[in-house]
């Protein structure tokens, strides 16, 4: 592969010096329109007048006015329970052919996203894209002869009436082209298996017959396969394996978090590039190494709104007020957190994609993500993103040198005071009162709200280190390991009573 490796390197440097400057804006704006007539004689798109919005001089204001805000069970409830029932043309032309299991953090019930073939070309297309930024990257022509391993759900898909279903990881890897099945791994048969510690097991038992140079996947589950490769093997780390390992592309979710528990793993340090991969499409892409931010793919197939992250616009089940302003890329500012809105070729419009983002770059459009809406805890007041409790929790890596990559919270009433409890995800024996006091202190210097509320309602802070492990069988119990399954960082009452008692259990 060595040849075919030079000439991928060769095109990839062609393309990077062709491609001419782009302007974001302007690419959204051809996206929507785009869509918009695509769409315009669906069911969706006749009930809301697609054609109509199409004649306005101000097409994306006309789209705002006439489209209300969806989350996920009010676009399946009134139109993607109808493209399962067989019907067609409902908020896409034709039908998907494969329906995206996810339930965005661990849960017994999936939702099942629509997944049209528009949709794969367009993930496809960023995909490319994301390769074809490597050429900003030092990274040597051998480099492109080495083996991938993505570490995604499997790729055996099951057949549900006439649509194929799993994780959007395993759809995109079921169609990788042609010419890359020589460079993927672990392989399609090993992708297949279903059993996540069968899989595991299974590509630590082919590791050293692999030379692979990148890996791909989520963190916290790129690491347990790691760890178990370098275990199988008894070797010091995962260079001893994959001598010539150089890139780490993550996905899912912020890498910060695990940064220092993943560079104790390796040999030596390796690029790591940032992607923004969700059962919806391919979001953005890291496409330069002077920056860890994400650049939004504003030409393939997503449409983007903005809307500013504030208490009074999120409603209690974390779903928007419809009176919530959205802005567009031209809008928007550097620092700010907004909840992203996403319109796409599968047919989701105006669609909650349950993430918030903040700008880096605006005129690159340039993202970084910062949490989720769900997590967002503002019981009595002390309006805590998951951006200010990582930035927290990086704070006490620093402050006692350890390693937490996992931790959930909630806020409980005890003894009829809120307080609100912790679980560390870490191996070390810091006393847990110094983290709490620590953790305390910190989050009251960021955020302002937050110290105002432990003035007031919020009496304090309790933390309870558990084993990293924990987390990883907490999201085996609930739906199964690997894939896309994330953990939840801010859980209800209800959830985290379930929480504490599986901790009780191990």
């Amino acid at each position: 592969m060595a040849i075919l490796g030079s000439i991928i390197k060769g095109a990839i440097d062609l393309k990077d010096t062709l491609t001419t400057s782009s302007n974001p804006v302007e690419e959204q704006e051809n996206v929507l329109r785009t869509m918009l007539d695509t769409a315009k004689d669906t069911s969706f798109g006749i009930y809301y007048g697609f054609s109509k919005i199409l004649e306005e001089d101000n097409v994306s204001e006309a789209y705002k006015k006439a489209i209300p805000y969806h989350d996920y069970n009010q676009m399946n409830d009134m139109w993607w329970k109808r493209i399962k029932e067989g019907l067609e043309n409902i908020t896409w032309p034709g039908k998907p052919h494969y329906f995206a299991l996810s339930s965005g953090t661990t849960g017994k019930t999936s939702k099942r996203i629509p997944v049209t073939e528009d949709m794969v070309a367009a993930i496809r297309t960023t995909s490319i894209a994301q390769v074809s930024a490597l050429a900003h990257y030092d990274l040597p022509t051998d480099f492109f002869d080495k083996e991938v391993m993505a570490l995604g759900s499997s790729t055996d898909l099951a057949k549900n009436d006439e649509f194929l279903e799993g994780e959007i990881s395993g759809i995109t890897a079921s169609n990788i082209p042609f010419w890359f099945k020589g460079f993927y791994k672990p392989g399609e048969e090993i992708a297949k298996i279903d059993n996540w510690d069968e899989r595991v097991k299974t590509i630590a038992e082919n590791a050293k017959s692999w030379d692979i140079g990148a890996l791909s996947g989520i963190p916290s589950w790129m690491e347990l396969m790691l760890k178990e490769v370098i275990a199988y093997h008894n070797v010091d780390n995962i260079h001893d394996i994959w001598p010539n390992l150089q890139v780490f592309t993550s996905g899912g979710v912020a890498f910060q978090p695990y940064e220092k528990s993943f560079r104790q793993l390796l040999g030596r340090d390796i690029t790591i590039i940032d992607t923004y991969l969700a059962s919806e499409g391919f979001m953005a892409y890291q496409s330069r190494p002077e920056t860890a931010s994400m650049k939004l793919s504003t030409d393939a197939g997503v449409y983007f709104e903005f809307v500013p992250f504030k208490p009074e616009y999120i409603n209690e089940d974390g779903s928007l007020s419809q009176d919530a302003p959205a802005l567009t890329l031209n809008e928007v500012e550097t620092g700010v957190d907004y909840v992203l809105i996403i319109s796409t070729v599968s047919g989701a419009w105006r669609y909650l994609i349950g993430d918030t983002i903040a700008f880096t770059d605006v005129e690159r459009a340039e993202i970084k993500i910062t949490g989720r809406t769900k997590f967002f805890l503002n019981v009595v007041g002390s309006q805590l993103s998951v951006n200010k409790m990582e930035d927290a929790l990086r704070d006490l890596e620093e402050k006692f040198d350890i390693k937490i990559p996992e931790f959930t919270l909630s806020a409980k009433k005890i003894d009829g005071e809120f307080y609100h409890c912790w679980y560390l995800g870490t191996t070390a024996t810091t006393s847990e009162t110094d983290l709490a006091k620590a953790l305390d202190e910190s989050l009251k210097n960021a955020n302002k709200n937050y110290g105002v509320a432990r003035g007031k309602s919020l009496k304090g802070v309790k933390v309870t280190t558990i084993d990293p492990n924990v987390f990883h069988e907490w999201s085996g119990a609930n739906k199964k390991k690997g894939g896309q399954v994330k953990m939840e960082k801010v859980m209800g009452e209800e959830k985290f009573l379930d929480f504490e008692a599986f901790i009780n259990k191990q």
